[in-house]
């Protein structure tokens, strides 16, 4: 039976993964640290499995933990969001919310616009993982990530914001030793600038796509990195030709510190998807978050 001890033992579990620790936990319950301990351990006994793995140095939730914070969490926010809208209120976006995102998108879209989403949501703490995969989102206490590429994961809810084309871009320093390209062919013969997949840790393919034709190219190889900036930083001082994503590139082709080489193959793209935890209710803190997200991509990319 689901009963007031339960129900709270349920707000402490899930207080405590969102603190990502018993003391970060008691301030935001107004508990002491042996008094959110104690907790943990009548709602262990209560539902008859350990929760938690415990060391002096790191708190992880087990395996049947990951399963009971996926069920009940949601449930817990639901209930919190009907009391408010019973009462009339408009619900408050509080605690904290972890976001494994791309580093590509976080750098170049959304960190410009950050202080309007966190002065809109001054109770919530916001923190920003770029961990490049999401493994297991409940184990790692992760309440949304924001990924390119097709859905990682069956057992997430998947959700597209956009797709962007992929663009081969270069600066005009190299152009300008090495001539404008006619066909993507020709980037066999000339270095280039590899991203890593970071789910096969190895190089993407290099595709273009115009109508129903594809030409896969063996584009020359110069720099492979699995950093984003690093890997545009890099194009812009002319190291070599680079595949990159619409998204976020836009004010450098804009102010001409890159170049798009072959205009004429504008069919390859890329969708961005956003991946949660399953459940019947999305916390009102993961829906504030994804609106900013698919505001800030709400011209074609």
């Amino acid at each position: 039976m689901f009963d007031d001890r339960l129900l709270a033992g349920v707000r402490v579990l899930v207080a405590v993964v969102e603190a990502g620790s018993f003391t970060g936990a008691a301030p935001m319950l107004g508990l002491t640290d042996s008094a959110v301990s104690r907790a943990i351990g009548r709602l262990e006994t209560r539902v008859g499995a350990r929760l938690f793995d415990r060391t002096t140095r790191s708190l992880r939730l087990t395996e049947a933990g990951a399963r009971f914070h996926a069920s009940v969490a949601p449930l817990l926010d639901g209930i919190a969001e009907a009391a408010e809208a019973l009462g009339g209120s408009t619900r408050r976006i509080t605690g904290r919310l972890r976001a494994d995102v791309d580093s590509h998108f976080a750098s170049t879209v959304l960190a410009p616009r950050l202080p309007e989403f966190l002065d809109a949501h001054p109770e919530l703490e916001l923190e920003l993982l770029a961990r490049g995969r999401p493994d297991d989102l409940v184990r790692e206490g992760i309440d949304v990530a924001i990924r390119f590429g097709p859905p990682e994961s069956r057992s997430l809810v998947t959700r597209t914001l956009a797709e962007t084309r992929v663009l081969t871009v270069a600066a005009p320093a190299w152009i300008a030793r090495h001539g404008r390209l006619g066909h993507p062919g020709e980037l066999a013969a000339h270095r280039c600038i590899h991203f890593n997949d970071p789910r096969t840790g190895r190089p993407f393919d290099w595709e273009f796509r115009r109508g129903g034709e594809l030409v896969e190219v063996a584009a020359g190889r110069g720099l492979i990195t699995a950093d984003g900036a690093t890997m545009i930083a890099a194009c812009v001082a002319g190291a070599g030709v680079a595949q990159t994503l619409a998204i976020g590139v836009a004010p450098l082709l804009a102010s001409g510190a890159l170049v798009e080489l072959f205009p004429d193959w504008p069919d390859e793209r890329f969708p961005l998807h956003a991946l949660y935890p399953s459940g019947r209710h999305v916390p009102a803190k993961v829906r504030a978050f994804l609106d900013f997200c698919t505001g800030l991509l709400a011209r074609p990319v």
